[in-house]
């Protein structure tokens, strides 16, 4: 007889029996969904892979956010232009009075004579000029939209930068985030006309030092501090092509100018005069002065608000010693400079802009536009040692416009509060240009060299 297994015919074996031979559906699927998953990771990830699994898509999401920000926040700042009734007022007066004035001058082949408030140079006069593009628009509209027009240039200019390996995006949220800080005065200025030309001239001078050198020459010619945008420019070629070109190009703007419109020159005749203004750092002092009973007074003079009175001239010309002592400390980091990362021009831009800035006669509201800038394009690189200066800007703007156009009835009035305010900025101003100083001179002289 033929030996049978015990139990019913047909019946299943004993789970303990099967477990071996037969894994269940459930661990089966685990295995393969194991399997799927290394298989998958084995794959490179090379164009032809459809975006949703591919990482560049974070590129796109953070350009969308940046401009979906700089949209809102602009519209915000046409808002206040519209309104134009902020604390004191009337801030886009600039545009509608004394810019348009000096329009209708030059559209008769002449920069503006014998005017004590023109005090700039002839480049200036091109973009004051540049309204003219857009006939279809009053003068007004036309220089809110241009420099709009310059604002979008610089995010553009500063998206691009933030992207690829040692950048960062940092530096394009700090200028579409820090311009809204000063209100609607950068589009009732041309001071972002004139930082487009700085910005662009920093991003392209390491890898295109000609069109660097020009795009710094023909901001010179506009507002004279984007010259300071070459000051770090890596020894050598580099440096000779881009200072030349500076120099080329600055020339050529004046030569065209000077054939188009007479008397190009005269601003200068109209700087030596200038006093201490109410914002300076030296007007500070001035403000503790006449709380502290001094007999000084405030006047509108040169188209700002200056002090009048016993020991000004003194107090202007320490000003002028200090931008002096700025300009020979520059020349000292220079020589003395060893190493030079791909960050050292933005670096000793901001530093440079900085320390003309506290040190000048005048610091208005639109010379932190200059700054947040600089500052902008330094944290674009993630070698930069400017970051804490950048963060340090961020109150001093808001408290620019605090100073004006809030309170600015109380600056000019020398009252406490507007004393306070003002006080607090410009030791802010002081405090980033001096940690500037010292930490554009350690980045330059010890520690791992970067890449040129």
């Amino acid at each position: 007889m033929t030996n049978r297994p015990t139990g019913t015919a047909g019946a299943p074996e004993p789970s303990s029996a099967r477990t071996p031979l037969r894994p269940s559906a459930h661990g089966s699927d685990r295995a393969s969904a194991r399997a799927r998953a290394r298989a998958f990771a084995r794959i490179p990830h090379g164009p032809w892979i459809p975006r949703i699994v591919r990482r560049p898509g974070r590129s796109a999401l953070l350009t969308c956010a940046v401009w979906t920000v700089w949209a809102l926040t602009r519209l915000a700042m046409l808002w206040l232009v519209l309104h134009d009734t902020l604390g004191v007022g009337a801030v886009g007066r600039e545009v509608h009075g004394v810019y348009r004035h000096w329009y209708e001058q030059l559209k008769l082949g002449s920069y503006p004579l014998d005017d004590v408030t023109w005090q700039y140079p002839p480049g200036a006069g091109a973009v004051l000029l540049f309204p003219a593009l857009l006939p279809w628009l009053t003068y007004f509209q036309a220089f809110v939209a241009l420099a709009l027009l310059s604002d979008a240039v610089i995010t553009l200019a500063l998206t691009v930068a933030g992207r690829g390996p040692g950048s960062s995006a940092t530096g394009v949220w700090l200028w579409v985030c820090g311009l809204p800080l000063l209100l609607h005065t950068p589009l009732v200025r041309y001071d972002v006309q004139a930082t487009a030309l700085a910005v662009l001239a920093l991003l392209t001078v390491r890898r295109r030092p000609l069109t660097g050198g020009v795009l710094a020459g023909l901001g010179a010619m506009v507002k004279v501090w984007p010259a300071l945008t070459l000051l770090g420019t890596p020894r050598g070629r580099t440096t000779r092509a881009a200072w030349i070109s500076a120099v080329v190009g600055a020339l050529a703007l004046l030569g065209v100018l000077a054939l188009h419109f007479s008397r190009p020159l005269d601003f200068l005749r109209q700087q030596g005069g200038r006093g201490v203004q109410i914002e300076s750092l030296g007007g500070t002092a001035l403000s503790l002065a006449r709380l502290a009973g001094w007999s000084g007074r405030v006047e509108y003079r040169y188209g700002a608000f200056e002090f009048t009175g016993p020991h000004v001239p003194e107090v202007s010309l320490a000003a002028l010693s200090l931008t002096a002592s700025a300009f020979c400390w520059l020349l000292l980091w220079r020589v003395r400079a060893v190493r030079w990362t791909t960050a050292t021009p933005f670096d000793a831009a901001l530093t440079a802009v900085l320390l003309f800035t506290v040190t000048s006669r005048v610091i208005s509201p639109q010379y932190l536009i200059w700054l947040l800038g600089l500052a902008a394009v330094c944290l674009t690189s993630r070698v930069t040692t400017q970051r804490p200066v950048a963060l340090l800007l961020l109150p001093a703007t808001v408290l620019s416009a605090v100073g004006y156009p809030v309170l600015y009835l109380d600056v000019m009035a020398v009252t406490p509060l507007g004393c306070g305010v003002m006080a607090l900025r410009n030791g802010l101003l002081l405090a980033a240009a001096l940690l500037a100083c010292r930490r554009l001179w350690t980045g330059t002289r010890g520690g791992a060299p970067g890449s040129t």
